[in-house]
């Protein structure tokens, strides 16, 4: 991209319509918030911060009056299910949750725009209701959509991409009050980048999603050798849908998960309210037994597991689920033909290091496209996520599996946890330095700046 200078940015997009207005110019003055002056935490509990306070608007207009009255350091927050710290301030905090819902659809395109602040969750069902589905959905439906496309969310698929990558339009509203349409027609640069944003150009408040017809999926989950499954997966991962298999530490074991379109009936009602989730509690037996005594414990589950029986229904009850254990994450996208190397070597580091980990490893491939922040930009990528319990600290772990995927040249996800800064995210993607002319463009004073994104971006503070 041409060397893009703030002014010509700004003004050419106001001009040629981008700009829906700028709100009246008004005295500024930091904002009473002495009732919504509370702690902040995300969903793991693993960052924290203490803002100014909280300011959540109802429509789009008071959301720009008080960009314009406040002075100060702004950051936007979802659900706050992002592990790393791209949300902690001092100063306020913008919660755009009464912006949700469906707003429109066109059932020609099947394209439908949402209130930024909706939930995935909420999602589903609401699309379900005029005819369409996502793509593609993560792992957790917690999320609100606009902090899902704003850290580059994805699920599993060769085929598929984040849910950035279907995003054909937004609004983005800018710290000083400007109201910016995007789409890849006007301003094409621009839209890119607010398509994985990190919240650091401005406040999403509407989103436009391309999407699918209704559609239901079968899914078939069983456990296999994990060098089986390796040595399989990229023919799997081309003849299914979704592919993904979950390598159990201190095992020889994976749990493996096949998904595909299908027609046949639903056969998957919703577990009663009350009910404990399986997976919580298979965690919470795991941590009680020691590493060594794990490998034991999973080959008699293994000697005794049933055979697989697919589930059927809709597709966001078979992509998405509630996951009430909490933990800590690191992701990192890797090549595809990396992939299977970086998996054997951090299994191998575990169990040679004896580290107390009961969470299995995730592995699954998505595919490439050309967002300047997408950890997928460029091509298709494998992406490797580690775990570990809430009340455990993580550190100890991440620190010896981070440098492995390092070495195998790897982008961590925006929303997990992970230590790289400037230096080395410059290198790892060809657009970054041409998003931080766009950021220096549309937040000139660095409002929607915090430490973790100073960081980031090389700038002292």
């Amino acid at each position: 991209m041409k060397a893009l200078s703030r002014r010509r940015l700004l003004a050419g997009a106001l001009s040629s319509g981008l700009g829906a207005g700028m709100a009246p110019h008004l005295t500024r003055a930091q904002e009473p918030s002495p009732s919504t002056a509370l702690p902040w935490h995300n969903w793991s509990g693993g960052q924290t911060s203490q803002p100014a306070g909280r300011f959540a608007p109802a429509t789009e207009q008071e959301l720009i009056d008080f960009l314009t009255r406040v002075d100060g350091p702004l950051r936007p927050v979802g659900a706050g299910h992002s592990f790393s710290g791209l949300v902690p301030t001092d100063g306020h905090l913008v919660v755009l949750d009464r912006l949700t819902g469906v707003l429109s659809h066109d059932a020609d395109t099947l394209q439908a725009t949402f209130g930024a602040g909706i939930r995935l969750s909420e999602a589903g069902p609401e699309l379900e209701a005029i005819g369409q589905a996502m793509y593609n959905l993560p792992d957790i439906d917690r999320q609100t959509l606009a902090g899902a496309i704003s850290t580059a969310t994805h699920g599993t698929g060769l085929t598929l991409n984040t849910l950035s990558a279907y995003v054909t339009g937004l609004k983005l509203i800018t710290p000083a009050g400007h109201v910016l349409d995007l789409d890849a027609q006007r301003e094409p640069a621009l839209f890119a980048a607010a398509q994985v944003s990190l919240g650091a150009l401005g406040f999403v408040t509407e989103v436009r999603m391309r999407n699918m017809k209704t559609y239901r999926l079968e899914k078939t989950t069983y456990l296999k050798p994990t060098e089986d499954v390796l040595a399989e997966f990229d023919q799997q991962a081309r003849a299914h849908m979704h592919f993904e298999m979950f390598p159990l530490t201190h095992s020889k074991y994976a749990s493996v998960q096949v998904i595909d379109e299908t027609d046949e009936p639903i056969n998957h009602p919703m577990p009663p309210p009350d009910q404990a989730d399986p997976y919580d509690d298979l965690m919470r037996a795991m941590m009680k037994v020691p590493p060594g005594a794990r490998s034991a414990m999973i080959e008699a589950a293994v000697a005794v597991a049933p055979a697989p029986e697919p589930v059927v229904d809709v597709s966001y009850k078979i992509l998405s689920n509630v996951r009430s254990y909490r933990f800590n994450e690191m992701e990192y996208s890797v090549p595809l033909e990396a992939g299977a190397p970086c998996v054997r070597e951090i299994l191998r580091t575990v169990d040679e290091q004896n580290i107390d980990v009961a969470f299995p490893l995730e592995y699954r491939y998505v595919a490439g496209d050309d967002l300047a922040l997408s950890m997928f930009s460029g091509g298709p990528r494998a992406s490797i996520s580690v775990h570990q319990d809430a009340n455990y600290d993580y550190r100890p772990y991440f620190e010896v599996i981070e440098p492995i995927f390092w070495k195998y040249d790897g982008r961590p996800h925006w929303g997990k946890l992970h230590t790289l800064k400037y230096e080395q995210l410059s290198r790892l993607y060809p657009k970054f330095k041409d998003y931080l002319e766009i950021r220096a463009a549309l937040d000139p004073t660095g409002r929607l700046l915090n430490p973790h994104l100073r960081g980031l971006f090389g700038i002292a503070t």
